[in-house]
């Protein structure tokens, strides 16, 4: 009954499985640089092969944890959020956000779309994966699209992608850590050929921090 009750729970996004959180440097995107809170949600499907935090993906080893307390935690330490996975939208997110926004907080999340929006968010990057492709309106809604180079097929994928985003919708290429040597001279090549690009690096990997 008490397990029941707790799934529940989860499902109205009143508890989440909580895999990490911790504060550190944005290292990513159009924020990196920038001082903020990570909350790492458990719970993948999608199933990059390249992922770096595969034990986020399976939600069940990862504690329900009270967005009460997660929302406590994070205030502790900055007002910049961001939540990321795993991914996050595979859960209810309106709790969750409509708390840190009670605290003034700004709130950013990191997903592949591939789940319906929910939540309230100040900034939304949408990193697409081609084996689970977003869904809903949320090409309309991202601020930053951020697609991740392994291959040279990649290139075509995120023309795809920057086709739906909204105008306003900054565009960056990053290489996938594992291959980032054999990518990178490539991604500058593209991007001084398509200057609508930005490159972005993993520079949280380069300082050697969370």
């Amino acid at each position: 009954m008490v397990e029941e009750n707790v799934m529940d729970l989860v499902g109205k996004g009143l508890m989440l499985p909580l895999m990490e959180e911790f504060y550190t440097i944005q290292g990513e995107g159009y924020h990196k640089g920038t001082a903020a809170y990570f909350i790492r949600v458990g719970g993948c499907d999608v199933g990059c092969h390249w992922c770096d935090v595969k034990e986020s993906w399976n939600a069940e080893t990862h504690p329900p944890t009270s967005i009460d307390s997660i929302v406590e935690n994070a205030e502790k330490y900055s007002d910049t959020i961001v939540i990321t996975g795993g991914e996050p939208l595979t859960w209810e997110m309106g709790p969750l956000t409509q708390g840190l926004k009670a605290k003034n907080m700004t709130i950013h999340i990191e997903t592949s779309g591939a789940y319906p929006l929910t939540g309230t968010w100040d900034w939304i990057c949408l990193s697409p994966k081609k084996n689970k492709l977003p869904e809903g309106d949320i090409y309309k809604k991202a601020n930053e699209l951020k697609v991740i180079v392994y291959n040279k097929h990649d290139f075509i994928f995120a023309e795809e992608q920057a086709a739906q985003v909204g105008e306003d919708c900054i565009l960056y290429l990053q290489p996938e850590w594992s291959v980032r040597d054999k990518m990178v001279p490539q991604i500058v090549d593209y991007v001084m050929k398509h200057p609508k690009w930005k490159v972005s690096l993993q520079t949280h990997k380069y300082l050697n921090i969370p």
